[in-house]
């Protein structure tokens, strides 16, 4: 099995080779595919990885030591999940922040 990093040189490979000026429509579209394939694999490893470290993040904490730390590090912020099938969801504007009332809070 090939790890995330050896995909990932492949899929960057594939995409330099559809780039060529002397690659026949053929052959770009086979890399097309070959890409779009490795890419939605390459999206489910994240995935369950991205799953795991949730679960690592949530998990409770046990230990004297750790109550100490936990007590003097900030809490950090809870990012929100997107749905299933979505990507990340990136926080950057404040729906209370809208000028023009366009957007539903």
């Amino acid at each position: 099995m090939n790890n995330f990093e050896d995909d990932l040189k492949k899929l960057e490979e594939l995409t330099d080779d559809i780039k060529r000026a002397d690659i026949s429509l053929e052959d770009a579209l086979k890399d097309f595919e070959d890409g779009i394939k490795l890419a939605k694999s390459m999206k489910k490893t994240l995935d369950a990885m991205e799953s795991k470290i949730q679960i690592l993040m949530n998990s409770p904490e046990t230990g004297d030591d750790e109550e100490e730390e936990k007590d003097a590090k900030p809490k950090a912020r809870k990012s929100k999940s997107p749905a299933k099938g979505e990507g990340p969801v990136l926080d950057f504007f404040d729906p209370g922040s809208e000028v023009n009332g366009t957007r539903n809070a």
